[in-house]
């Protein structure tokens, strides 16, 4: 192919071997040159025609496309206003939902307003209740406050005179033994002081119902006391005490002591079987130690005790009501000695218990002692004398207290097997009160 270039409208366009040729060899010639600009004009017209029908056939082209366009922007622009209208009702929709939520919830809050107002109401109420029930409570404890005070007035009152009044019975007591002294033998002192305390014992025996006091009249050992006192409750011994009663004319050529007779009334204790023991002794008149009070002689023998007969009675009654209070413990331990029980531990806390009444004990004693000997000295010395007697009264409540505090609890406390078998034992009687022979 070679290229020509129209010399009248400068275009370009491309011939054959065989045109060129042909053009070539009319080039010298008019008639070639004619020729030439022939068919340079039908090439040129060839090619304008083809020009134009192209530009026609991109002209419809374009405008195909452009219709195709138009047609896709359409199609396209009915998808985005259905999905616009599609989101605009799913918007819709869920507004409505959130809408009718909020309403919902306002009505929720309104009935939650109203119930917390009403709860409110309530614990307001609550509160005044509760604060009219305390004013109560505070007048009733003022009522009650100003009672006790004034029933402890008159106990301390009513406790000063029954004070003031023993100790006029024991003063009248001392001076009754002083005078009985020096009318009677050696003989009727000893056999008197025997009457007196059995005297003083029958006209309280109402007191100790179920008690057995006697005289000792079983010489089989060797010797004998004076009286044994023997108390017990549903069958079950919870005290016993043997008695040795010693008194001797101040003219007597042979002075004896007190501690004379502690060794003999030892060995009368343990040949009775009797846990406790007790000289009442009229010995050693002089003696400050025993003029004082109860005198516990422990340290040289066991459960002993040295007393003048005015505290006879009342020492009887310490002891009675002492054992009474672990008559259960008491029981219950023999039950579990029976029972082939180690009961190492719970007898290890009964003697803790039974040294410190018997600490307290000493320090009622003690005041005893010291209310004794002011008893002794003057009688205008009595406001101090009934101060250590109350004293004294405040040892023996605690020492009461002691024995209060003493439970099954406390004492099996660390000690499995005795827990164990107390519990076994209180389901053993529960199954026999249960069983269908003792419900016939």
């Amino acid at each position: 192919m070679k290229e020509l270039k129209c010399p009248n409208c400068g275009s370009v366009f491309s011939v054959d071997e065989a045109d060129y040729a042909a053009i070539v060899s009319q080039v010298k010639s008019t008639e070639f040159q004619q020729e030439l600009e022939r068919r340079v004009a039908e090439l040129h017209e060839k090619h304008q025609a083809e020009l134009e029908n192209n530009e026609l056939k991109a002209k419809q082209d374009y405008e195909r496309r452009l219709g195709a366009k138009d047609a896709e922007i359409v199609r396209l622009t009915g998808q985005v206003s259905s999905a616009v209208q599609a989101e605009q009702l799913k918007y819709n929709k869920e507004l409505a939902q959130r809408d009718t939520v909020i309403e919902q919830l306002k009505a929720q809050a309104e009935q939650q307003e109203q119930k917390v107002q009403v709860a409110i109401l309530q614990e307001q109420n609550k509160a005044k209740d509760a604060i009219q029930t305390k004013d109560a409570q505070i007048a009733e404890l003022k009522n009650k406050i100003e009672t006790e005070k004034n029933a402890a007035i008159q106990r301390e009152q009513s406790q000063k005179e029954r004070y003031e009044l023993e100790l006029k019975q024991k003063q009248d007591q001392v001076d009754y033994y002083k005078d009985l002294k020096t009318r009677l033998s050696t003989k009727m002192v000893g056999e008197t002081l025997e009457a007196h305390c059995s005297t003083e014992f029958n006209r309280l025996r109402p007191m100790f119902p179920n008690a057995y006091f006697e005289k000792d009249n079983d010489a089989s050992g060797g010797s004998k006391g004076d009286f044994i006192f023997r108390d017990s409750e549903d069958g079950f011994e919870y005290v016993s005490i043997m008695f040795e009663m010693k008194n001797e004319m101040d003219t007597t050529a042979t002075k004896h002591k007190n501690e004379d007779f502690l060794a003999k009334l030892d060995k009368d204790r343990n040949e009775k079987n009797c846990e406790y023991a007790v000289l009442v002794t009229l010995l050693e008149p002089d003696n400050e130690l025993y003029n004082g009070g109860i005198v516990d002689v422990s340290y040289k023998y066991p459960k002993m005790y040295v007393i003048r007969p005015q505290f006879f009675i009342p020492l009887i009654t310490i002891l009675v009501q002492t054992s009474q209070k672990s008559v259960d413990l008491k029981r219950q331990l023999a039950i579990a000695q029976n029972q082939s029980v180690d009961v190492t531990n719970f007898e290890n806390k009964l003697l803790e218990f039974k040294d410190k009444f018997g600490a307290h004990y000493a320090r009622a004693s003690k005041k005893f002692e010291d209310a004794i000997k002011q008893i002794d000295d003057t009688i205008t010395k009595l406001q101090k004398v009934r101060e250590n007697l109350v004293g004294s009264e405040n040892y023996l409540r605690l020492a009461n207290q002691d024995t209060d505090n003493l439970t099954i609890k406390r004492l099996t406390r660390g000690n499995p097997t005795m827990k164990k078998k107390f519990e076994e034992a209180r389901e053993a009687s529960a199954n026999r009160e249960t069983s269908p022979e003792n419900n016939d």
